[in-house]
This record gives structure tokens, sequence and C-alpha cells, in this order.
């Protein structure tokens, strides 16, 4: 039976997709270097006979004897907190990682998935966003380590592609949220549903006007999967389509919890985008992928997983 390569596989994304490829017979070798992921995401895997995890930094030669079918390249911090924090880590995954990871897939002559982001497209001038549009990114920006890193894991995945002839797909990932998501991650679900479960201030990021579009990790998750075994090497948008504005998201949270929270506005970080949406038509016309999970029922799930782990 081949084997699926997952890095980064022991966080919050990586470790459902680990889960959706056991469930689907597959063979699965988690590697994480553990620098944001954790062991808690993926313990529950151990008893598999067809998991194995491994310890290990992917910024380095790649090495799994098995006979890979495909390589799904997760590895990188990907909230802002984490990004901020390790800026250098964040580039040398976005660029030596993904060139170790691409080299493992040419060698083992595997197919090559890349999680990319709809960071790429920085803060749009096209609303929603299309594959096509380029983007409005500032480089030199806090919030370029991730951007660039992530612009640069594409052009080096279509340059294996063009010049090697390398099986390769590209998922431009949009906000999405779900259980084992950290409590300190940073992200506005995480952190409006941990301040409005302790009875804290929720805090919003300027007016609050700003919008994204938040998907259920399963959704995006089955469209990931989909996407791997689909012919299509282009890159793909998958998310949620339906936009909300961060005031409104932050409102309904409390009303979820139940929470007495006043909301407190504070300064909107630097280079923050002002709209977030994805076009999915690709998605649906490729993939026969739309999203299914409704916000009221991932949110309620969401904040149930968040209150076991805050001891409520």
């Amino acid at each position: 039976m081949k084997t699926d390569v997952v890095t980064g596989g022991a966080g919050f994304l990586g470790s459902h997709l680990c889960e959706r490829l056991l469930a689907e017979n597959h063979t699965v070798v988690c590697i994480d270097n553990l620098i944001t992921g954790s062991l808690e995401n993926i313990e529950h895997l151990f008893g598999n006979e067809r998991f194995r995890f491994i310890h290990y930094d992917v910024t380095n030669f790649i090495h799994v004897p098995d006979d890979i079918q495909y390589v799904y390249h997760f590895a990188s911090p990907a909230s802002p907190i984490d990004y901020l924090k390790l800026p250098i880590q964040t580039l040398k995954v976005g660029s030596l990682g993904t060139h170790k990871a691409l080299g493992f897939a040419k060698a083992k002559k595997a197919r090559f998935l890349i999680s990319s982001t709809s960071e790429v497209y920085g803060d749009p001038e096209i609303h929603p966003q299309v594959e096509e549009y380029w983007g409005n990114v500032n480089p030199i920006g806090p919030r370029g380590v991730y951007d660039e890193a992530k612009r640069f894991s594409e052009a080096l995945t279509m340059a294996y592609h063009n010049y090697h002839g390398l099986q390769t797909r590209i998922v431009r990932i949009f906000n999405t949220y779900g259980e084992r998501m950290r409590i300190d991650d940073g992200r506005a679900i995480p952190a409006f549903l941990s301040q409005a479960l302790r009875g804290e201030d929720v805090t919003v990021f300027g007016d609050g006007s700003q919008t994204r579009s938040v998907c259920y990790v399963s959704d995006l998750i089955d469209g990931i999967y989909r996407l791997m075994l689909s012919d299509y090497h282009l890159p793909v948008n998958i998310g949620n389509p339906e936009e909300l504005t961060m005031l409104q998201l932050a409102k309904e949270i409390i009303a979820l919890t139940g929470s007495r929270s006043a909301i407190v506005h504070k300064e909107l970080p630097v280079d923050d985008p002002r709209v977030r949406q994805p076009d999915i038509s690709k998605a649906r016309e490729l993939l026969q992928w739309e999203p299914r999970v409704n916000r009221a029922e991932g949110l309620r799930r969401t904040m149930k997983y968040f209150k076991s782990k805050l001891g409520l």
C-alpha cells in the first residue's frame, strides 16, 4: 500500500487532513517539528497502525523509505501571532521547506499539493477574489513574511511542474476554523470565543467593518482531498464565500456563548486586509465542491471544543 506524507501534520489543518486520509484507508506519515503544531492534535491517531509520526524540521533533507503516493505540504506558521513571532522560520519553511518537499516528491514520483493561502491576494483590489488575480501585497510589511513565503512556494511548485513534469496541486485556503485551533492562536474566532467564554471584553480591531469569509474545517479538508485527486494543476480557492464583518462575527459569538462580554475596539494592525471573500466557481466546477456546514453549526462545534480546553 502506498503512503501519503503530510508535513505540518500536527497542526490545526494538518491533523484534520491526517484524520481524513486515514478514514479514506490511506497510510499516513505525519512530519512536524512542533514549532506551532502539537502532539495533542494527533495523539488519538497513534493507535492506528497506518499512522506514523516523525518529529522533524522539513527545511532539512526529507527521507521516508516508503513508496509515496501523495505529499501534502502544510508545514508553516499560519496565524499572524505566530509568523510575526517567527518571521525567519516562516520564510524558511515557505522556501527551503517547499524546496525539500518538492524534491522529495520528485524523487518518489509522488503527486504534490502545496497549501497556499488567500493571503497571496494581500489587501485585494478585486472582490471577490478569483484565482487569476495577482494580488496587492506589501513585501516588506509585517505580514510580508507569510504572504511572500506562500507566493514563493506557489512559484516554486509551478517551476517543478513545468520544468520537471511533477504532478502538482495548489490550494489557496481562505479563513478556516474548527476544533484544534489554539486558544492563543490570535485569529478572530479563537480570540472571540475564548474571550466570550471567559466573560472578558471581546476585542475587535478597527471599527469591525473589515470582512472575512470563514469555512468550517471539515469542508476545507474535503475540498483539499478532492483537489489532490483531480487533474487540475493551477491554483484553486477553497473557502466559504459567505462574507461577514468582524463586528458581526463578534456579536454572533457573544450571542452563541450567552456571554455578557462587551465589545472593545483596538487599532487595526498594519496591512490588515479590508475584505476577503473567495470566488469558488472553479472548486464548484472542477471538484463539485462547496461548503456544507453552516456557520451556526460550525461555531457551535468549535465552541464545544473551546469549552473543553478552557475547563468549562
